[in-house]
This record gives C-alpha cells, structure tokens and sequence, in this order.
C-alpha cells in the first residue's frame, strides 16, 4: 500500500521511476532482435535469459496480487511479460532447429511446469500469510536468477574477446534498474523487493566491467584460437622419423620414432654392379698368369 501512497511520495516517485527503467530494460534487446530479423538468423544469442526473465515476471505478478495493492509491480511485471514473450516468439521463428527444441524445452519446463507447481503447493499447503512470505523467497531466488543469466555469456565473452552479445545498453539499464528497485523496496520496508537488487547491482557491475576490458580488444574468432593453440603445440613437438627396419624372413617393418637414430647406408647400387663386374676380370688375370707360368715350364 505505500507504494501508492502519497504520504510515502518518495516510494511513488521511485516507484513511478522503476517502472519506466524496468520498461525501457525489456526494450533494450530490440535492436538484437531486429538484427535476428534482419539476418533471419540467431546468429549465436541464446534465448535462456529471455525464459528465464519471462518467467521472473509471473511470479513477481503472483506475489503481487498475493500481497495486494501492489500495483506498480503488477503494471511492470505484466509489461515485462508480454515483451518476453514476443522476444521469444522471434527467437523460435529464427533459430536452428536444436536451439529451438532447446527453448521449448525450458520454456515447458519452467514456465508452465515449475511455475504451475509453485501455484498448486502454495495454494494447497500454506496459508495466507505464509504464502506471501513463501513466494517472496521464490521471487528473490528467480529475480537473482534474472540477473545472472546474461552472465552466461561471459565465458564466451572472455574466449573471444569480443562483447558483441553483451549489449552495454542491457547492462547499464540493469544496473541503474536494481538501484531504483532497492529504493523502492527499502521506503516500503519490502525485503523481497529490495535484497535481489543488491545482488542485481553488484552482477551488473560485473558486466560493465567486463565491456570496458574488450570493448577495444581486438575480437578472437574460435576458428583462430584453435589454430593459436596447435601452433603453439607445434612449436615444441618433437618431429617424427620414420625408418625402415629390415627383418630377415619377413617383410621390411616401418617404425615411427621421436629419436634420430644414425643408420648406415647399404653400398650403391652402381658400387655393387662394378665389383661385380671386376671379379671375373681378376679371374681371367689370374688365369693368363698360370697359362704364362706354363709356358715358360715348357721352355725350360
């Protein structure tokens, strides 16, 4: 009730303030998608933070109308719903085939699986009072879930050194978006709207830092980064040496070695042929030379 109160003007004013952040947040993925659109193609993105939110928002708009009177987290929550839907629906028009089975997939999980199991238990097992404070530490939970999502990506971000799927607007409006919350949560003494957003402010530091280091840096393909990587196994890999092993009564074996080993060359072949042809010559001398030998008997 005091968030729309005007004896707490500041809670409305920052109120009022978080629902035209949070609004122009779930707009700053438009130019993404106008690029999917465009490309006809996801070209990388990954549709988990857009599930993930979609689903943040149906239960903030439960706890709300648990707590009642909370319009301001109704009216953002209901407008976050419908702009991840959409976000989601071009998402599965564009996606290959595996990504798309993979979003449905989560989509049915948690959306309407988990979210419908959240509804039944608290409805069924808890009472008034206790369903609120039950689906409030649900809603921290999954609002800090929102805020880590796009964080998926850093391992990518940090591989490639390029922050093309990390837009800077989305970070900076989450940031600025969790300060406004946790004002808002705090002048109406709401610990389930204020603590995620001091998680939310710290992860989207972390993002922003993360934009300054490579938003410079010249950006690594993966393709490159593996040819990096077997230069550089190539630069200290020992080079193979193949030699051939004769055997007697068996087939000459090829064995491959990291070691240089000194092996001696058999005679050349012209070598071979010209002993070869020198032996009957010597023969023949030698003959000549007994014939000779008998001659010079005979004379005597």
């Amino acid at each position: 009730m005091a968030g729309l109160s005007l004896a707490h003007p500041l809670a409305f004013a920052f109120g009022i303030l978080g629902n035209i952040i949070s609004f122009m947040t779930y707009l700053a993925p438009l130019p993404t998608f106008y690029r999917i659109y465009k490309s006809k193609s996801t070209e990388g993105f990954q549709s988990v933070p857009y599930v993930v939110a979609l689903f943040s928002a149906m239960l903030w708009i439960y706890y709300a109308l648990l707590k009642s009177n909370e319009i301001l987290l109704i009216t953002v929550n209901t407008a976050g719903c419908v702009i991840e839907t959409l976000y989601i629906v071009v998402y599965l028009a564009y996606a290959p085939k595996k990504a798309k089975l993979f979003t449905v997939m989560i989509l049915l999980l948690l959306n309407v699986g988990v979210f419908g199991l959240i509804l039944l238990l608290t409805m069924l097992l808890s009472a008034s009072h206790s369903r609120v404070v039950l689906v409030g530490w649900v809603c921290v939970g999954f609002a800090v879930s929102v805020f880590v999502a796009p964080l998926s990506i850093i391992s990518k971000v940090v591989r490639t050194r390029s922050v093309e799927f990390m837009p800077f607007s989305l970070s900076l409006s989450l940031t600025v978006s969790a300060v406004v919350w946790f004002l808002y949560g705090l002048l109406i003494k709401d610990k389930y709207v204020a603590l995620p957003n001091v998680i939310g402010f710290t992860f989207g530091v972390i993002q922003m830092g993360l934009y300054a280091l490579y938003c410079n840096a010249t950006p690594r393909l993966p393709g490159k980064v593996v040819e990096a990587e077997e230069a550089v196994d190539d630069t200290f890999k020992v080079p193979e040496h193949v030699v051939t092993i004769p055997k007697l009564g068996a087939p000459a074996v090829e064995m491959k070695t990291c070691e240089v080993h000194t092996v001696e060359s058999p005679p050349p072949i012209e070598a071979a042929a010209k002993q070869e042809d020198d032996e009957p010559s010597s023969a023949e001398e030698l003959e000549k030379a007994g014939n000779k030998g008998s001659n010079n008997t005979e004379q005597v």
